[in-house]
């Protein structure tokens, strides 16, 4: 089994993948089946041409509307819509998320439950193909990985059905957030939108990397082109590969040992609400673990010790917290090494729907998998039942692991 490598040209958008995936080899066929089984097949007419930018080739995807009464159609019609389809488990689940992303993004961005988001633009016809259409052709290939290399998203401005919106719009920047998705940027970015909100929620939903392995061969590509003009070349090349990234993985020295600062406080002077303020303040902004407890301090005051382990080269933004945020007049330092285990942060299909786990590698190579404790508390308030037996189901029920990150 082949992994796939999504090249983004600088940015991405669904049309132009669905004529890179069209130009690697899936047949049409593939492409319009499911939306054929929705019902949509009366709605659009949809056209591969080859293409050119910049003397380079590929394909361009082309989704004609052919429907007289165009829909404002809502998520909750959508999901009826893909619910209700006699698709294949497998495909109606990645469609069903690569929607509902959009639809989270949208409520949020508008203020509203994501039930009653109305889609405008991603909504119509040429986006349902093109976003349906991808996911046929994921399925179709079955690669083992997707990696892609990070976006690039654009600037200035972009005519909608909401009027004129800045770029990236508000969608993608909702995103982006949500999937914690990194992004190349720089002060003499090109105009326009580099990326769309169709390609962005396809990307974050179905890569398993953003990055391309360290070692691959490559085997195969297709071209997707672009509609926009820019200058230099608008397109989206797709790979077939071969990567070695696992026998890079397991060439790696296992535990691993790296440098990690320190950072501690005796503090007597502010309150317990307080310094659980700051004790969060510290996690939010990146600290790998904070303690903190009660102590005698002198003239037999009652005081908190606190201490912070920190990335080694965030010591300096994190001694501006303490001083900005704490009464302390003083921080202790030091710099320890740490022996850790590779780890990597995913989320994996159970009976309770995807939730969040992380997986460890042990150095004999075996692999341990545990639910994030949040997902577990959440379940338990959800299902009214203990948390041993939540964490049986989701252990006897786990199927496929999607990484959201490399080993590291």
């Amino acid at each position: 089994m082949e992994d796939l490598l999504i090249e983004c040209s600088p940015g991405i958008s669904g049309d132009m993948l669905l004529g890179a995936f069209y130009d690697l080899g899936v047949p049409k066929t593939v492409i319009e089946k499911p939306l054929i089984d929705l019902g949509l097949k009366d709605l659009y007419h949809l056209e591969f041409k080859e293409s050119k930018s910049y003397s380079i080739r590929g394909i361009k995807a082309k989704v004609e509307n052919i429907d007289c009464i165009p829909i404002k159609r809502t998520w909750r019609s959508i999901r009826e819509l893909v619910s209700n389809g006699h698709l294949e488990d497998k495909l109606k689940q990645i469609i069903y998320e690569v929607f509902e992303s959009l639809a989270c993004a949208e409520g949020k961005v508008h203020g509203i439950k994501s039930e009653d988001v109305h889609f405008h633009e991603i909504g119509a016809i040429d986006s349902l193909v093109d976003i349906i259409g991808v996911c046929a052709a994921l399925n179709y290939l079955n690669p083992k990985k997707v990696y892609c290399n990070e976006p690039m998203l654009g600037k200035g401005f972009v005519q909608t059905e909401h009027g004129k919106l800045s770029v990236p719009p508000p969608a993608v920047i909702e995103l982006v957030r949500q999937k914690n998705i990194k992004f190349l940027s720089s002060f003499d970015s090109i105009e326009g939108e580099l990326s769309t909100p169709t390609g962005i929620a396809l990307l974050t939903n179905l890569v398993d990397y953003l990055q391309p392995p360290s070692k691959y061969s490559i085997n195969s590509y297709g071209v997707g082109i672009g509609e926009l003009k820019f200058p230099f070349p608008n397109l989206v090349r797709v790979y077939k590969i071969t990567s070695f990234e696992d026998s890079y993985i397991n060439e790696k020295i296992n535990p691993k040992c790296e440098e990690i600062s320190v950072q501690e406080a005796w503090i007597d002077d502010q309150t317990p609400e307080d310094i659980s303020n700051f004790v969060e303040k510290l996690r939010i902004e990146g600290a790998y673990d904070v303690s903190y407890q009660a102590i005698n301090m002198k003239k037999n005051r009652i005081g908190f010790s606190i201490q912070a382990i920190l990335p080694l080269e965030k010591r300096e933004f994190f001694r501006r917290l303490w001083f900005n945020y704490s009464n302390t007049i003083g921080v202790r330092e030091r710099t320890q090494s740490r022996w850790i285990l590779l780890r990597r942060r995913g989320e994996c299909s159970t009976t309770f729907g995807n939730i969040k786990v992380k997986q460890t590698l042990k150095p004999d190579g075996s692999i341990t998998m545990k639910p994030e404790n949040d997902e577990v508390l959440r379940l338990k308030l959800e299902h009214k039942i203990s948390t041993d037996e939540i964490r049986k189901i989701i252990k006897e029920s786990s199927k496929k692991f999607k990484p959201f990150e490399n080993w590291k």
